[in-house]
């Protein structure tokens, strides 16, 4: 398989697990209003209860495909999405309809912890970061379709429909995966799947600092990503009256985040890692700091022209953040990559969906909630990086500046 192929084939088959959230965020009203949920913050539980099932299956899939190798459990848990988003169209309450989405989770993290451990395997270094961005480049063209795709659905059928979407591009993806993916996994890499193996590589990924303060401080960023997922809607369409037109103004921040992982690509190979993601953790701070400040001393609501610039520009700094902090998590783990994928993306998914939904829960009508959260993580990340670095930005604390 060629270099562009395989990037592609990672990026769509991770971005399943975005198709699973955004495709479905214009039509939340719609399925509260079809499954009798009176409270429209109680909506977002569909996005939580996807996140949750996503967050705690991965800390299985990492254990199993260390050992089984990766191509059985990726086929094993794209089944489960399958047949979940398939049985969504039968649900008869909105009880059934979290279950569901739940387990939807559970399948739809092989695609982000097998994935990863995939990309481990044949990459390291800068260049798992370079991979990564660019995986991260093609998984944002999801973001951009997929709620416009969702609002075309509704146009002509019902919304069970964009259940049975995700189902068909899970099949085709899955089958390609099928047909082209050998097996990356090497014969020496693989682990016994025993208890007392599984808990000696959790052992080396929770005891090793940079990992995981690099990933405590993900899991916070990410959670403020997760909060305007869980809002979107209400802040979209419920402050700034944006109706049928939300797809596109979620579409645009989404174009944002994929030139981000573009040019981080671009530049991470000679300025490595460190320089670039500490660089926009420090701007993603600025800019939420005077993006707080514009919010509560300014007009209410904010003009919808500053709050998406705000927000485009936040989010850009985002894109330089993610793919750089796993892949520096992710870098001395290599001899347990899956076990390591697994690890840190439960807590990443599991902590980052909590976090998300405690900002979502706080939406009180205006986008306060949102903003004040955005800066309140993004200190907490910085204070996690310096932990990990032992004080120190832009270069390793073991190595001379």
């Amino acid at each position: 398989m060629g270099r562009i192929e395989f990037i592609a084939m990672m990026a769509f088959l991770m971005a399943l697990n975005a198709l699973a959230i955004d495709i479905m965020l214009p039509g939340l009203q719609e399925i509260g209003a079809s499954l009798n949920v009176d409270n429209e913050n109680h909506r977002q539980y569909v996005v939580s209860a996807y996140l949750i099932g996503f967050g705690v299956a991965q800390l299985f899939y990492g254990p199993i495909a260390d050992r089984f190798g990766r191509r059985t459990p990726m086929i094993i848990g794209l089944a489960i999405y399958v047949i979940s988003s398939l049985a969504v169209v039968l649900v008869p309450s909105f009880g059934m309809l979290l279950l569901l989405r739940f387990i939807q989770g559970i399948g739809s993290a092989a695609t982000r912890v097998i994935t990863i451990s995939i990309v481990r395997d044949v990459y390291g270094g800068r260049r798992m970061a370079e991979v990564m961005s660019l995986i991260m480049m093609v998984f944002m063209v999801i973001p951009v379709v997929a709620p416009g795709t969702g609002q075309v659905i509704m146009l002509f059928g019902h919304w069970h429909w964009i259940f049975v979407f995700m189902a068909a591009i899970a099949v085709i993806v899955g089958t390609w995966m099928y047909v082209r993916l050998p097996e990356t996994l090497a014969a020496e890499d693989v682990r016994p799947f025993t208890a007392r193996v599984i808990f000696d590589g959790f052992r080396i990924v929770l005891t090793n600092r940079v990992a995981l303060c690099y990933t405590i401080a993900s899991t916070f960023i990410f959670g403020a990503l997760f909060g305007f997922i869980n809002s979107a809607q209400q802040i979209y369409v419920g402050i700034y009256g944006l109706g049928v037109w939300f797809p596109v103004a979620f579409a645009g921040v989404a174009l944002f985040m994929a030139l981000s992982s573009f040019v981080n690509a671009k530049l991470v190979g000679r300025f490595g890692m460190r320089k670039l993601s500490h660089a926009s953790l420090l701007g993603f701070i600025a800019i939420n700091l005077i993006w707080l400040i514009v919010q509560v001393l300014g007009p209410q609501p904010m003009p919808f022209a500053l709050f998406i610039t705000f927000f485009a520009l936040a989010m850009f700094q985002f894109g330089w953040i993610g793919s750089n902090f796993n892949s520096l998590a992710m870098e001395p783990l290599g001899h347990v990559a899956g076990t390591a994928s697994s690890v840190l993306g439960f807590m990443g998914t599991v902590g980052g969906s909590l976090i998300g939904a405690a900002i979502g829960q706080a939406y009180d009508g205006t986008a306060l909630p949102m903003v004040a959260g955005y800066f309140v993580v993004s200190i907490i990340g910085l204070i996690f990086v310096l932990i990990g670095e032992k004080g120190r930005l832009f270069h390793a604390h073991n190595q001379p500046v």
